[in-house]
Formats: structure tokens, sequence, C-alpha cells
């Protein structure tokens, strides 16, 4: 895993950043990549790379890398999971490899293929691809999102990274909020809104989209898009061990993750077979009170039926607020959920014994179906609203919203309301991700029936959606710590796995039997099955549960900040700052974005 960033100039002329400054921003990612830095300098040109070896520790593996003959230059950020597959291919195809690293094969790969190559790239990836003799730039991103890319113009210039924080090393790139995203994420604790990012004028790399930048063209760049990479046929389990098996290669020592969650035990199990001495992970905090600390307990059972060697890294009060406050300084953005503390904790805790690379369960619910109450809730609207597929998306929204769009008027700024459209932008990608969670599930279940098409295309809305800001908060976490985490489950042959299944393999509402939860619905029903036997049955059956933090509790240090930020006082109504702070443990949805825009507003403009 690494940190790539980069200026082209399409007018024609030098790139607008001094060398100094460029180097300050891939310095910026050193974090991303801290044993070894490159660069890459040619006419209207800049490409630099921060590098955390994983695969191939020789000097084959540096970055940038370049084609034999000097024409494409390629930094990348990733790792191939179907590389030996490729690699032959190419071979075939007349390549000469000058070494083992996977760069190497995407190099060759987006050279000969293009944005086609996303298509054949089976892993996790945010890339840029130089071609000097064409003079043409390629930004690609792999269709889950795992690996983050923004890019943004200054002038004439593209200028792209792994993090939006460096683009303002710029001089022509300067930090000011997105009001859309702002709202976006007051409703949703996501830091984007479809192609739009917490800043103005910084965009994301959509998942699974590559852009086209032409020498000359100043226009909008040309958009490709890509499908997973991976599919082969098999059941559920073959399926999922298989890419649990493919993301364990490694040159540097690996660990995993382990809430005592169905997921994670999966992950840690399949891994623990492959492996001499597993060691696993979970942190929490031990005074969490009503049921909270028990995955503690919970990954103790889990750590003794694969046979791993535990370590548990509790977060209490005072850890929580420091690891807050740090976290929104370094990366510059505002906390999607409270667990991205924990994450940082246990990565920190894990590079420590040595690891620089961990799995974890990420994707399993987003796929199978696993998150039963919006699910639920999703089947009790569809048999209250027989044939109402045009509102699933506004409904999509509601279900998921912190703050509901009916209090938004209340507790937002007027004139901020006002200047966000009342959220008309935020309905409609919820009510387009829907749109086309649908289409794609038609397209896989030919003749369903309507009820099962929309509960299939709500779940793809959890897929295309939460599961991309689910792997952002895993890749910032633990990249902070120089970790790269895996996700064996967001993979492409999974999805494809998981594709075929028909609804009723994956959640049925009000049914008993094996696999009932404490909400009285099965979920993830095909994964559950798929190990029975082979993970306990404890396991097996127990509810999903997501090393919660007591966060109410602790809001309450954040009110002089609050009530001391000018973006806090720009973005929300007087109202709001008093219901939330009258009892913070109360109105955690309330208080936790408001805080983390007030610790966002006075990292860039309250200071």
């Amino acid at each position: 895993m690494c940190g790539i960033c980069g200026v082209v100039n399409l007018g024609g002329g030098e790139p607008g950043i001094s060398g100094s400054r460029f180097v300050a921003m891939r310095e910026g990612l050193t974090h991303r990549g801290p044993d070894g830095a490159g660069e890459f300098a040619g006419p209207g040109s800049l490409l630099g790379h921060r590098r955390l070896i994983v695969l191939d520790p020789s000097e084959g593996g540096r970055q940038p890398m370049v084609t034999g003959d000097g024409r494409f230059v390629l930094v990348y950020n990733g790792e191939l999971y179907n590389d030996r597959e490729l690699r032959a291919e190419l071979e075939r195809a007349g390549v000469v490899f000058r070494s083992s690293c996977d760069t190497e094969t995407v190099l060759h790969a987006v050279a000969r293929w293009g944005a086609g190559a996303g298509e054949r790239l089976r892993g996790m990836y945010a890339l840029a691809l130089w071609d000097s003799a064409e003079r043409v730039l390629l930004l690609g991103r792999d269709g889950f999102g795992m690996k983050p890319l923004v890019w943004t113009r200054a002038g004439d210039d593209v200028v792209f990274a792994s993090e939006a924080r460096v683009l303002f090393e710029h001089p022509g790139v300067r930090p000011e909020p997105d009001v859309a995203v702002v709202s976006s994420y007051i409703s949703t604790m996501r830091e984007t809104l479809d192609e739009r990012t917490m800043f103005d004028g910084v965009r994301t790399v959509r998942p699974g989209e590559w852009l086209r930048f032409d020498v000359g063209e100043l226009g909008e760049p040309g958009r490709v898009e890509s499908v997973y990479a991976g599919g082969e046929l098999g059941g559920v389990g073959e399926v999922v061990e298989g890419s649990i098996r493919a993301h364990l290669r490694s040159d540097v020592p690996w660990c995993s993750l382990l809430s005592g969650g169905l997921d994670s035990t999966i992950v840690a199990t399949v891994a623990a077979e492959r492996a001499d001495g597993l060691r696993t992970y979970v942190s929490g905090c031990r005074e969490a009170g009503e049921g909270l600390a028990d995955d503690f307990g919970f990954a103790r059972e889990a750590a003794a039926a694969v046979g791993s060697v535990h370590r548990e890294v509790p977060v209490d009060r005072a850890c929580f607020g420091h690891g807050w406050a740090e976290i929104v300084e370094r990366t510059g953005l505002p906390l999607t959920t409270p667990n991205t503390v924990a994450i940082w904790e246990v990565a920190k805790a894990l590079r420590a014994d040595g690891h620089a690379v961990t799995l974890s369960g990420e994707g399993a619910d987003e796929l199978f179906g696993g998150y039963e109450l919006p699910l639920a809730s999703m089947a009790g609207h569809v048999a209250a609203t027989p044939g109402g597929g045009d509102g699933d998306g506004a409904y999509a929204l509601r279900s998921t919203a912190w703050l509901q769009p009916a209090q938004k008027g209340e507790f937002l700024d007027g004139g901020f309301w006002g200047e966000v459209g009342e959220d008309a932008l935020v309905e409609r990608v919820h009510a387009e991700a829907v749109a086309r969670a649908r289409a794609e599930a038609l397209a896989l279940h030919h003749g369903v029936g309507e009820d099962e098409l929309r509960m299939l295309a709500y779940l793809g809305f959890q897929r295309r959606l939460n599961l991309t800001g689910l792997l952002q908060r895993l890749d910032a976490a633990t990249m902070l710590a120089s970790v790269e985490g895996r996700t064996p489950f967001a993979d492409g042959a999974v999805a494809a796995a998981a594709g075929r299944l028909g609804m009723g393999e994956k959640f049925v509402a009000g049914e008993d039997g094996v696999g009932v939860d404490r909400t009285g619905h099965r979920s993830k029903i095909a994964l559950r099955e798929a190990f029975r036997g082979r993970v306990p049955g404890s396991i097996v059956d127990r509810p999903k549960r997501s090393f919660p933090l007591p966060f109410a509790g602790w809001l309450d240090a954040m009110e002089g900040a609050v009530r001391g930020s000018g973006l806090v006082k720009r973005v929300y109504s007087p109202v709001a700052v008093e219901v939330a702070f009258s009892d913070p443990a109360q109105w955690w949805n309330l208080a936790w974005p408001m805080a983390n825009l007030a610790m966002w507003g006075r990292r860039w403009w309250d200071g």
C-alpha cells in the first residue's frame, strides 16, 4: 500500500507548482508509504510516490515505475490478487518482466489495455498512468472504492493525490467547504456525495471509474466505468475461502482483526489454516456497559476456536478524545463513525508488533444481507407501498439518515438550508443509487417479483454507498499507522457469487429458524450456512455487532469547541446547538456530526 500524487498541465505548459512544494505534497503522504519515496518529472508532468513495502522489497518495486521504452509511467496504490494469471497472459503477449512486484503487472496491463484493464484487475487499487507519447493521463480506481483517489483543477493543471489534504500544497488550490456535501455528511456521515467531496472543487474518482485527461483538452475528462474483475463459479463457501487465500499474499508479516462476529471469524478461520501462529486483534471499551463490552469476550471465544495468538486493545474516554482530535488533524477531514478511533488504535498496536498487513471483514453485510434492522424496515416499506419503487430512493435516505430530512429545516441555519437547495442534490444522488442498483439486480435476476427486486435493489444501494464509506474508513484509519487493510469479502469474485443469490438466500423477514437474531429476522443466510460446522455454532448464529464504543457519553467534552465554531454557526441554527448539548448522550445523532464539523472547521478555517 502506498501514497500517490501528481500534477499534469493540460495546456501544454509546465505544472504550476515548484519542485519543493511538490515534494511537500508527496511527503505529506509518508504515513501511507514510510519505506521509500520516488518522483518522476517530465515535460508538463510530475508524479510522486511513497512506498509501503508489502511485495518484492527489492528496488524492482520502486515507483514511479516506467516501461522499458520510457513511454508509460505508473504510480499505484493497492494490491493485485490475480497477479499470477495476468502476468502469464502478458508474458504470452511478449512482455518481459524485471521484478516480481504486482506494480509491474499493473503497469503493463494498463499500458496495453488502458481503461479496459479495470475489467481484468482483481484487487484494490488507485492509480495514475502517464502516457508521455500521447500526452494522456489516466486515473483509475477499483470497483469497490477501497483505495482513495481525489483530484481537482488549478488553472490548466490537473492535481491528484491519495488524500485531499495534500492537494492544498499546490498554490492554485485552496480549501473551502462544499456546502452540499457538508449537509449530506450531517445526514449520512459520508464524506462524499457522488463525486463531490467535503472540499469545494475537489472530486473523487468514483469506484470503478477511469478518467482520461488529454493535454490540449481543457474540458471535462473522458469517463469509463469498469465492472468487477473476478467471478469464478463456485458455491459461497468455496469462493469466499478462495478470496481469503488470495488476500494472504505478502512478503511481510500479516495478521487479522477479530471482533468475534461471523465475518471476522470466517476470515480468521481460513487465514489460521494457512498461517503458523496467526495473530488476531480486537478493540473496544471495557467500561462500555449495557453489553457493549461483550466484544472482548466474543473475540476471545473466536480466537480460541481458530487457535490464534490474541491481543485486546482497549479504548477509554481519554484515548478516544485524543485519537479523535489527532485523526481530524492528520487527515484534514471529520470522522464518519466513532469506530474510526478504535480501528486506528488497533492498527497502531499491530504495527508496533511488526505487522504491516491486516485482514478485516468489511463487505459481508452489504453483499450477503447482514444489516437486520434496515433490511427489516425496508421489507416493511415494500409491503406497505406495493408498486412504489419510484419512492424507494427517498426511503433509502430516510432509513439510513442520522438526522432525518424533515428535521433539517429546524436544525440547520435558514440561509445554509437555502444554499444547499434543501438537499435536492442529496435526494437525487440517493434516488439514482437505488435506481442503478435496481437495474443491476434486474439484469442478474430475470423475471424476479417486484417485492424481491426492490429488496435486492436496496441491498445493492447499501453496497454502493455504505460499503464504500466503510472501506474508506478502514483505509484512512489503518494507513495513519502505515498498515495495509485487506478485505477479502470486498472482492469481485465474492460479489459475483453473492449477486447470483436470491434475496431469500440472504435475508428473510419474519421467518423462524436457524440464524434468527434478536429482531426476529434471518440475515446472511447463505454465508452462515456455508461455514456452519467450520465456525462454532455460537458464532454462526450470533447477531451482528461492530465493537461499539460508548461515544455518546463522551460528547459533552466538545460543547465549548462547538459553541466557539464559526463553521457550526454557519451551518446550524442556535436551536440545534442548544438541543444537542442539553443532553448529548440522548442527541448523539445531532451532536456527533456537529462536533466533528467544529473540529474540521478549526483545522482549516477557525484556527
